[in-house]
């Protein structure tokens, strides 16, 4: 089993559950008492937050690829981001070190286009929601038109993510207003673009296909382990 290294803690409530999905799934296809090699680089998120509500995203990424770097000199053979966000910077910190970096939108897309969803409604950080490095992504590499909620729904998304989910609360209030956000959709499937949601939200809410980034990273990284 190949070492991946997770560069975590943005915040630690989705790093904790790949965590938890990384041992299990190495556990299910391997058997036994086995679990998942990893390495974590754990950030304090109240540093990373300041950076990003300040605008400081060379400040960040210095420290995206130093603990990128840090987790390749302890012995891991591939990395994963454990937030969409934190993506912005991903080609940058491909570029600094010499293992691949597994990119959360890659490992999304094909559930994507599996079920021939043709515009899927992102819910994530406002970040990743109005920046292009995301959605971008998505369309320019594989074809996939994203769209996002309107202006205000935006601002009830990302609050309800750092205010709340970020901090281990979860209500069903918030619940309710994210579903009344996707009910205001046309979109054919959902997008849980922020490693949170899933703490929320989960296929039995949605009559969409939803579409877990977490769940479907932490796949592709256990298929690259053991490749």
């Amino acid at each position: 089993m190949k070492k991946i290294g997770l560069i975590g803690g943005m915040s630690w409530e989705s790093t904790a559950i790949y965590y938890q999905r990384l041992n299990t799934l190495a556990r299910e296809r391997l058997g036994g008492l086995h679990s998942a090699d990893l390495l974590l680089w754990s950030f304090d998120f109240a540093e990373i937050e300041q950076y990003q509500s300040s605008g400081d995203w060379d400040g960040v990424t210095r420290q995206m690829i130093h603990a990128a770097q840090s987790l390749e000199k302890g012995g891991a053979k591939a990395l994963l981001i454990c937030t969409n966000t934190m993506h912005k910077m991903a080609s940058t910190v491909q570029s600094e070190v010499g293992i691949p970096l597994i990119h959360i939108a890659d490992a999304t897309a094909p559930a994507i286009k599996q079920v021939n969803c043709e515009s899927p409604l992102l819910l994530a950080t406002r970040y990743t929601m109005e920046q292009d490095f995301y959605k971008g992504y998505l369309e320019a590499q594989h074809g996939i038109n994203v769209v996002i909620p309107n202006a205000a729904d935006r601002t009830i998304v990302h609050d309800i993510i750092y205010e709340e989910l970020c901090r281990g609360v979860v209500s069903q209030e918030s619940r309710d207003r994210y579903l009344e956000i996707i009910g205001k959709s046309d979109a054919d499937g959902v997008i849980f673009g922020c490693t949170e949601v899933g703490l929320l939200l989960s296929q039995g809410d949605i009559p969409q296909p939803v579409f877990d980034t977490t769940e479907l990273h932490s796949i592709a990284a256990i298929d690259f382990a053991l490749t």
